[in-house]
């Protein structure tokens, strides 16, 4: 049995995750930092998340028994044409005492490669921003949508923060007594939900507060519109359907209509019990009713098996990927 260890990072602007694994699919370190994005964060900021998480997940392992590794993060395309991005996660690589190449990818992958084995197939992201991606031989193909908050991410939870102040202030023109989600924004807003005879002073400090903050900020609400939509309120289970809707969309300009091949779901929005996770996997199955859905997993683990699987010595790359992204017991 080969003594080779693999490493993959997951790395995201929020937090970093590093997890090492043998090739018989033991997990042996993992670790944990701030956000690592190098396009949110900067380079030498982000090397240093990268450091902390790899310090932690290699902490009871030799670095040199490591013989590949795989970092995810979003933007990998800037990263690998930045030379000074790229020169201070190679210091941050070689700090540690890794000594092996890694390979860059973008998330996209990540999370198609954490749902599936399969080398054919569609990845689906719906989280703050929403990217669907065609993916041909595990390597990234077409993609759709992922333009970011200005241009695009269509029925992402920024589009739905977004979406849900638009038609508050709608409410608020019309001059009627604003519904349950547009109450909601009113006082995540403002600090209440108090509009009385005065929806037009109401809707201009709605405006002012938006405005001063960063646009990204507005999916912080989306949160608000998937309570109310599992409540049942109107309105916000219309922006779900229209948000599942334009998902499907973007899906379908890189996937052809007759594709059996299987489609991972990923990001915050479709990865957990959600309505839109539920309205997205209805409308897909309408379209591609003879394709498998899967859920994206620990993308830290499948970093670690696309980096095991340009090794010669695993000989059985679908075995290793059950075992590495199979649930955790208990």
């Amino acid at each position: 049995m080969s003594d080779s260890l693999v490493v993959g990072l997951d790395v995201g602007g929020t937090s970093t995750r590093a997890a090492v694994f043998a090739l018989t699919g033991e997990r042996l370190g993992t670790g944990r930092a701030g956000g690592g994005n190098p396009t949110s964060h900067g380079a030498e900021r982000a090397a240093d998340e990268l450091r902390s998480a790899l310090r932690a997940a290699l902490a009871t392992v030799d670095p040199a028994r490591v013989r590949a590794g795989t970092i995810g993060l979003a933007g990998a395309g800037r990263l690998l044409a930045d030379p000074a991005g790229r020169a201070a996660f190679d210091t941050a690589w070689h700090d540690v005492g890794l000594r092996c190449p890694y390979q860059v990818y973008g998330d996209a992958l990540v999370a198609y490669a954490s749902g599936t084995a399969a080398p054919d197939g569609t990845v689906l992201i719906a989280g703050t921003g929403a990217i669907a991606a065609q993916v041909c031989g595990l390597d990234l193909g077409r993609t759709a949508d992922g333009h970011g908050w200005l241009l695009g991410d269509t029925g992402s939870g920024f589009w739905l923060g977004r979406e849900a102040v638009r038609r508050t202030l709608t409410e608020l023109d019309l001059g009627r007594q604003v519904g349950t989600l547009a109450t909601r924004v009113l006082t995540e807003l403002l600090g209440s939900p108090d509009v009385a005879d005065r929806p037009r002073q109401t809707a201009e400090a709605v405006v002012q507060t938006v405005t001063r903050r960063a646009p990204i900020e507005l999916a912080g609400l989306a949160p608000l519109v998937v309570t109310a939509a599992r409540e049942g309120e109107p309105t916000a289970v219309a922006l779900i359907t229209e948000a599942a809707r334009e998902l499907t969309a973007s899906t379908a300009r890189i996937r052809p209509p007759d594709a059996t091949d299987p489609i991972v779901l990923g990001g915050g929005l479709l990865t957990g019990d959600t309505p839109l996770a539920s309205a997205v996997r209805a409308e897909l199955a309408v379209h591609w009713p003879g394709a498998p859905l899967h859920t994206a997993g620990d993308g830290a683990a499948a970093g670690a098996w696309l980096a095991a699987r340009t090794l010669s010595e695993l000989t059985d790359p679908v075995l290793l990927h059950r075992l590495l992204t199979a649930p955790a017991a208990g």
